[in-house]
């Protein structure tokens, strides 16, 4: 049984990037089975855990990059959203 990828778009960078958040739900797993993270009140409404905030800081950094492409030309370079995006991720760990 082989399987047929042909209709994604399986580039060095997209590979990279999925690379990239696998092994950082492998680190967070392991992270949490070594040190189990405390629910905590931060500016946000509610208790998070670690890996609630790192889902967070993701579909910011996702909504970021979309708004940018929006509003932007898209031959624009993604560099101005993904420093956005690396701010607000780590803002989102740190104090959410």
């Amino acid at each position: 049984m082989t399987i047929d990828l042909e209709w994604m778009a399986w580039t060095v960078p997209t590979a990279i990037f999925f690379g990239t958040i696998a092994a950082c739900l492998v680190g967070l797993t392991i992270w949490q089975i070594v040190s189990p993270s405390i629910p905590r009140r931060g500016f946000l409404p509610m208790t998070t855990t670690r890996g609630d905030r790192f889902f967070m800081a993701l579909m910011v950094a996702a909504f970021l990059q979309i708004g940018w492409l929006m509003v932007s030309d898209p031959e624009s370079a993604l560099w101005i959203p993904l420093g956005a995006a690396v701010v607000a991720g780590a803002g989102i760990l740190r104090w959410a």
